[in-house]
């Protein structure tokens, strides 16, 4: 478990516009990354207007989805959430190593920053802690997004 996570950058995010894709698998860890996210862009000034969000079944989902929302131009970045388990058989590793790989792909075909907010657990434990428990990573989602919205717009 890494707990060095870079000090949040004081951001104002009142200009910026996001999509989230959340999976609906797992989706009661997938909801505590979203309410983590949300409350980082909020307490940024992101007004709620400025946060679409969108679901689709399961991480495996994601890539596609997010790659369809960059394509409509109108966002400076995309957060997909998602959790994968381990379980009885090795699908757990295709799910999240094909996620991760069609994610990075979208981001570096697009131009578009895509926060990469999928966790991949070996037990549902480890999974709780960073959903819901003492490790916030929504709320790292959501410093992600807003210092990668803010450096693309510097670049631009």
């Amino acid at each position: 478990m890494s707990q060095l996570s870079p000090e949040p950058a004081s951001i104002d995010g009142t200009d910026f516009k996001f999509a989230i894709v959340a999976a609906r698998y797992n989706q009661g860890y997938v909801d505590g990354l979203l309410d983590g996210v949300l409350s980082m862009l909020s307490q940024a000034g992101v007004p709620d207007d400025q946060v679409d969000i969108e679901k689709v079944p399961g991480s495996n989902e994601l890539p596609i989805a997010v790659q369809m929302i960059a394509g409509s131009g109108k966002y400076d970045v995309i957060i997909a959430l998602g959790v994968v388990i381990a379980g009885g058989t090795r699908h757990f590793e295709m799910v999240a190593d094909g996620s991760n790989m069609g994610l990075q792909r979208v981001a570096l075909e697009s131009g578009i920053p895509v926060v990469n907010g999928v966790i991949v657990g070996d037990s549902e434990e480890q999974v709780r802690e960073r959903c819901l428990g003492s490790i916030p990573k929504g709320k790292e989602f959501g410093e992600c997004a807003l210092e990668m919205a803010q450096l693309r717009r510097k670049l631009r």
